[in-house]
């Protein structure tokens, strides 16, 4: 398994030399779809092979360990080199302090701080056995889309911008390859090295196109993660000093044996002050909303499959050391805040990438908030989300890149009637829409499951203030979900044209689509056979989260969206039927546009959503959920490196 465990991380790394070198077009996506498919199949079947040997927890150090420590000691430096050389020249002093401190002080500690146990640093048991497989599959899917949205993105809509797709698709595996160490990483040396190679390959697919817009927004998603890493360099530093260990496991189980000792807790509000910034949490969510500048699928990419998913992924880890302590409140506040405040933002922005970057965040908000309570349902909930919010998010970025890329535009309202025009998109989307916020689909379940958790929360008021932001948050939720899934299915306002969209493109998306239905039929057997494992893990208990009951409603469900409109539709798609103009509370010109008003007014018909940008718009709630959320960081954080002190 070692070895397994081993080409997995280091496969990736590899391969990016293959695209970064190849020019030619037909051979250099040749060479990708090679090697997403090698990562594919390499990822599921390391974890099937886990899952058949029993399922077991396994701490192991890689083959070669020495030999890998010196290089992620040499990476580090070179990486914290080459950020102030880029800081230097686009002059971004904050930047080249922050990497500086962020690396000089765990690197000095490790070449003259005091010797460690030889300890494990590998680990895999179910989380990374989840983990693994969103990055490979879902990863490599977006790998497969970036082929062909690539060549449409420079040869018929962006001519003036120069072709770097060799180094777009050799940073896309680098991304591979640094989730995959980071999910195995047990010790936090090369959990930090995989952690600042996520940050630096995102700020460079952020600022691919090198606009001036891309360079400040690349800039600011840096500092933010760097921040995060400067938590992490202080949790480090804490280990050699206090603890004489770097191993992210002691670290919580020794804040568990003695939940109100501060000292023992202060790594750990470190480390989940580093998740929240990756996470994208309020303050730090302005880095994810700028990365909308990227191509399509670096914004799928870093808001499913890896980045942000990094940051829930640490909280999860961390979550039994935070149940019913300041850290955990802090995570489970700036989470269930974060939920509101982005869904609330959401619904005043048209923008459909936008909108799907506010979803990101306020979805990642409610994963933070199960976090931070730190209880078996909420874990539950916490992972079921991150598999279904993989899936649909990662299909939807896809998919309004494809649209706009064919109608030259990715806002909702251009987005009318979609579904008579483009169906084969519309239907993608109306998939990837559903599977946010309708049942059957999980984010759905996910949400009661936190809500139960919430309410049986010790902690009253943080038990009433979750119930209040996850009872607004969703209802805000399915108001700009409604609005998007009710433009696509209304009257076309323009004539059919081409779909340009590739084959690639194509495969990547119905099979994103094909594997979120598949999630819901086979709900019950993750439940029962990864999830409760999951759990069994973490905890020590298994509980039954979701009751059989649960569960017949849901297959009922099921057939009520999925099977019902089949069987209509095969049983009348022969059937003659006469086809009508629409009535538009006037005299009918003759189509569904236009109609002749009560006055004898000819008038075009107009829909158009409500985006109550004066009550929910950026320039009202933006900065106050800024100042509110960098309050309850810092007031926890003060408590608690007190308290240490």
């Amino acid at each position: 398994m070692e070895t397994l465990v081993t080409a997995l991380i280091c496969f990736p790394f590899l391969w990016a030399i293959l695209p970064a070198v190849i020019h030619n077009s037909k051979r250099r996506a040749f060479f990708v779809y090679l090697g997403c498919g090698i990562v594919m199949v390499l990822s599921v079947f390391t974890a099937v092979r886990w899952y058949l040997d029993g399922g077991q927890t396994l701490n192991f150090r890689l083959p070669y360990q020495e030999m890998f420590g010196h290089i992620f000691l040499v990476g580090d430096v070179f990486l914290m080199c080459f950020i102030t050389y880029l800081a230097y020249k686009y002059k971004k002093l904050i930047i080249s302090v922050l990497t500086i401190v962020s690396t000089v002080i765990p690197s000095a500690f490790e070449l003259v701080g005091p010797k460690l146990p030889n300890n494990y640093t590998m680990r895999f048991d179910w989380l990374t056995f989840i983990m693994i497989l969103i990055i490979g599959v879902i990863g490599s899917l977006i790998g497969v889309y970036a082929v062909g949205y690539m060549h449409g993105y420079h040869i018929h809509h962006h001519k003036e911008l120069p072709d770097r797709r060799s180094f777009f698709l050799a940073m896309i595996f680098v991304f591979f390859g640094a989730m995959f160490g980071l999910v195995f990483s047990a010790n936090l040396l090369s959990l930090y090295f995989f952690w600042e190679i996520t940050s630096v390959t995102s700020f460079l697919l952020i600022g691919y196109t090198r606009t001036d817009e891309a360079i400040n927004n690349s800039f600011k998603a840096l500092w933010m993660n760097l921040l995060g890493g400067c938590g992490m360099a202080v949790a480090i530093s804490v280990g050699y000093l206090w603890f004489n260990t770097v191993n992210l496991f002691d670290f919580i189980d020794l804040a568990k044996a003695s939940p109100d000792n501060m000292r023992y807790l202060l790594p750990i509000a470190m480390l989940a002050f580093a998740a929240l910034t990756k996470s994208a949490q309020f303050p730090f969510s302005g880095w994810l909303l700028g990365a909308m500048v990227a191509p399509t699928p670096s914004s799928a990419l870093l808001h499913s499959a890896t980045m942000v998913k990094a940051g829930v992924y640490l909280l999860i880890r961390l979550t039994t050391a935070m149940a019913d302590n300041y850290v955990g409140n802090m995570v489970a506040l700036i989470g269930g805040f974060t939920f509101l405040a982005a869904s609330c933002l959401a619904i005043s922005v048209s923008d459909g990438k936008k909108v799907l970057a506010y979803s990101t965040i306020s979805n990642l908000g409610l994963i933070v908030a199960c976090t931070g309570c730190g209880y078996e349902e909420t874990i539950w909930a916490a992972v079921y989300l991150i598999i279904f919010h993989a899936v649909s998010k990662s299909m939807l970025f896809q998919c309004v890149g494809a649209i706009e890329n064919t109608i030259g535009s990715r806002d909702v309202e251009d987005m009318q009637g979609l579904m008579s025009i483009f169906p084969k998109l519309a239907f993608i989307l109306l998939i990837g829409i559903a599977g946010m916020f309708l049942a059957p689909f999980g984010m759905l379940i996910s949400k009661w499951a936190a809500l139960k958790a919430f309410i049986d929360t010790r902690s009253v008021y943080v038990s009433s203030l979750m119930v209040l932001f996850i009872c607004f948050g969703s209802a805000t939720t399915m108001f700009y979900w409604t609005k998007w899934m009710s433009k696509i299915l209304g009257a076309a306002k323009r004539e059919k044209s081409r779909d340009l969209t590739k084959w690639n493109e194509y495969t990547s998306m119905f099979f994103h689509a094909v594997l979120l239905v598949a999630l819901i039929l086979g709900f019950p057997w993750l439940s029962e056979h990864v999830l409760k494992p999951l759990s069994n893990d973490m905890f020590g208990v298994v509980k039954q989260v979701i009751s059989y009951q649960n569960i017949i409603i849901m297959i009922v469900l099921l057939v009520g969206v999925f099977v019902i409109p089949y069987v209509n539709y095969l049983m009348t798609k022969n059937t003659k039927a006469k086809q009508v103009i629409t009535y538009m509370g006037g005299a009918n010109a003759g189509d569904n546009m236009n109609f002749i008003s009560s006055t004898g007014e000819a008038k075009e018909m107009h829909v158009a959503n409500f985006y109550m940008e004066e009550l929910m718009g950026e320039k009202r709630l933006f900065t106050p959920a800024i100042m509110i959320s960098t309050f309850i960081i810092i007031v926890y954080q003060i408590i608690v490196i007190g308290g240490a002190f």
